[in-house]
């Protein structure tokens, strides 16, 4: 099992930006210096939640600060991005990291409308300019004299320039939040990103995945390789004791999640808001299922429960909401002391 960074930092009034932004590049550079996989890169506007807001332009420059670490999309929201800005964007960082970076591929927030509204753009289209930008995407890297008529892009080009470091081009892989977005991934035989859901959903999920792939028809060691790119999304705090990692991390993860969940009231408009289910909260918004925390034994113990389901990476937040930096770099040092080798000994570094 492979263990990333996801670098989701919030800022919750404009005066902090500039300071959390530059702490995040110091946790990239701290994370490149301890031998983490991957950085992953988040995209949400206006609230704050995510304060670098752009993945492409922070991904420039992470390959700037970095030598080894890879670089991922988790994922860029591809109903406000133009499909050919993107893949001219994705090129150029793969040529300025070497060949780092992963494209992590979803049709936008599901939740937050205001950022739709941001950019003009109609949410009820999302799903759709998804599905086609991915259909140029898989094209533009390798073609030329490439034309596209499709419903929302009308395009001809010579070639795209710079070619991309990669070859064929780097990996695509497709956020997935529910299960039949997930299956129709095993369908075609694609890696995917799995937000955040309790172990039990999760091990039932990756499951159904390997199944729908074998009925499909793809042998065992396909199943296995692609089992190897998916990934999981964990929050995380690691300290030297269980009270201390509790008290450090319980209160973060429950403010972060508040001033998330409040952005949505306040910014969505009246008939955008989404109820709860029956009043029973989402995985992502409880402390049982939401957060991983405790000593590195503790958290050696919590994380070897997911090793076992199989998949090849967790995407692991560690700066939660408030969090002092600090704290997390604490965090981030002796996970990678403790906790790393002891689950993936031989693991770490491994090319895709």
């Amino acid at each position: 099992m492979r263990f990333s960074n996801f670098l989701f930092p919030e800022s919750t009034t404009p005066e902090h930006d500039f300071a959390v932004i530059h702490e995040a590049l110091q946790e990239v550079e701290l994370c490149d210096q301890l031998g983490f996989d991957m950085i992953w890169l988040a995209e949400h506007h206006f609230d704050g939640g995510c304060v670098y807001v752009d993945p492409m332009t922070f991904a420039t420059a992470i390959a700037a600060r970095t030598t080894r670490i890879k670089i991922g999309f988790a994922v860029a929201q591809m109903a406000l991005h133009h499909p050919i800005r993107l893949a001219e964007q994705v090129a150029l960082i793969d040529n300025l990291s070497r060949g780092r970076i992963m494209v992590g591929l979803g049709r936008g927030t599901a939740y937050n409308f205001y950022e739709y509204r941001g950019y003009g753009i109609a949410p009820q289209e999302a799903e759709a300019r998804l599905l086609e930008a991915e259909e140029i995407l898989s094209k533009v890297w390798t073609a030329r004299d490439y034309k596209h008529h499709g419903t929302y892009w009308q395009l001809e080009l010579p070639e795209l320039r710079p070619q991309v470091y990669q070859k064929p081009h780097p990996p695509v892989l497709r956020a997935c939040s529910g299960l039949e977005s997930t299956l129709e991934m095993a369908r075609q035989g694609r890696p995917f990103l799995m937000n955040i859901q309790s172990n039990e959903v999760t091990r039932q999920r990756f499951d159904l995945y390997r199944q729908t792939m074998a009925e499909a028809g793809y042998d065992a060691e396909t199943i296995a390789h692609t089992m190897e790119h998916c990934w999981a999304w964990r929050n995380i705090v690691v300290a030297d004791t269980d009270a201390e990692a509790a008290a450090i991390g319980v209160p973060a993860f429950r403010r972060m999640r508040e001033h998330l969940n409040n952005a949505r009231y306040r910014l969505n408009a009246p008939g955008e808001q989404r109820p709860m289910s029956a009043g029973v909260p989402a995985a992502r918004d409880t402390v049982e299922h939401g957060l991983i925390y405790g000593s590195p034994a503790t958290v050696c113990e919590q994380l070897a429960e997911l090793q076992k389901i199989g998949m090849g990476g967790l995407i692991l937040h560690f700066r939660l909401g408030p969090m002092p930096w600090d704290a997390t770099a604490q965090s981030l040092r002796l996970f990678a002391a403790e906790v790393a080798p002891v689950l993936a000994p031989q693991g770490r570094g491994r090319e895709e």
